[in-house]
């Protein structure tokens, strides 16, 4: 502003020089101090400003060799078998992601396989309701029909049918021959009565011991394999007979015959041998278990200890 007002004066001196020829040396001389303090206050100010972006140039280099410093301490601080410990650190992190993420994957298998799994569970239940339904008016045993019992019952059916046809002949209706199976002489399939687990909770602690029901029903099967070959014997002609078995055959055959065991079918004590029956404690014990229940029966017969199969009371 006081630059401009100098050439404002400068400008009315040009325009009536007659009256302000005074005053133009004083403006001149005015205008150069100005601009001769302007100059100087602009050289301080630059000065000044060069000093400051120096000192922040220095100070930036400063900071920067600080931290150079912190990180050669730090790199000297550990020694060079971090890398390896570092290394075998990276390789469980990622064996750990690794498993993670299978873990994760597996979590979702087993999310979206919980509806299957319910439905399954539902249809389980259903069906235990009705075995369970159905085991109420299921007997304890099933007896098996022997042989002989058909045979009679084939061989008296059919004269009375005869008998009440007042003479008269169908050739169409005449009796088919009897099966083979009447015909064949012996006892038949040894019976297999299992016991239930209604008769095994009925027994006393004591009796019972360790015993479970599918181990005393695997030695009924047993049983029922012994009887089945004592039957064999009894039954295979003399020809098919080899020496070993001959002298075996007779002596089953004696005791077969003998009042109590005629009919029945049994095996010996000579002819316990496993799989699952043995002449141990266990056997013993289930001996004792099943002669309680009535599924077996036990006699002396020729120096022979003699086991016959029984029906359950």
């Amino acid at each position: 502003m006081f630059v401009f007002g100098l050439f404002k004066v400068f400008s009315y001196t040009l325009i009536r020089p007659g009256e302000f020829s005074g005053y133009i040396l004083v403006g001149f001389s005015l205008f150069l101090a100005c601009l001769n303090q302007y100059q100087s206050r602009e050289t301080a100010m630059d000065v000044k400003q060069a000093s400051l972006s120096l000192d922040s140039i220095v100070s930036s280099f400063n900071a920067r060799i600080a931290e150079l410093q912190d990180l050669v301490v730090a790199r000297n601080m550990y020694p060079a078998s971090s890398v390896t410990d570092l290394s075998a650190v990276d390789a469980t992190l990622k064996a750990l992601e690794l498993q993670l993420q299978q873990i994760k994957d597996r979590l979702r298998e087993e999310t979206l396989a919980i509806p299957k799994a319910k439905k399954l569970i539902q249809a389980s239940l259903q069906q235990q309701k009705k075995l369970q339904n159905m085991s109420a008016y299921v007997p304890s045993y099933l007896p098996q029909p022997e042989r002989e019992e058909v045979a009679e019952c084939s061989v008296i059916d059919e004269p009375s049918r005869q008998d009440h046809s007042f003479g008269i002949h169908d050739p169409k209706e005449e009796p088919l021959p009897l099966p083979k199976v009447i015909e064949k002489k012996g006892r038949g399939s040894p019976p297999v009565w299992y016991i239930t687990a209604d008769e095994l909770d009925s027994l006393s602690s004591y009796m019972r011991g360790r015993l479970t029901l599918d181990k005393i029903n695997a030695a009924i099967n047993d049983m029922a394999a012994y009887a089945e070959a004592n039957s064999q014997l009894m039954t295979a002609p003399r020809k098919k007979l080899t020496e070993s078995t001959l002298e075996k055959a007779l002596e089953i055959r004696d005791i077969g015959a003998t009042e109590g065991v005629k009919g029945k079918h049994f095996f010996l004590e000579t002819d316990v041998k496993g799989p699952t029956l043995k002449l141990d404690n266990t056997g013993k014990a289930i001996f004792t278990v099943l002669r309680h229940l009535g599924r077996l029966s036990e006699s002396r017969i020729k120096n022979h200890r003699v086991f016959v199969l029984l029906r359950p009371h």
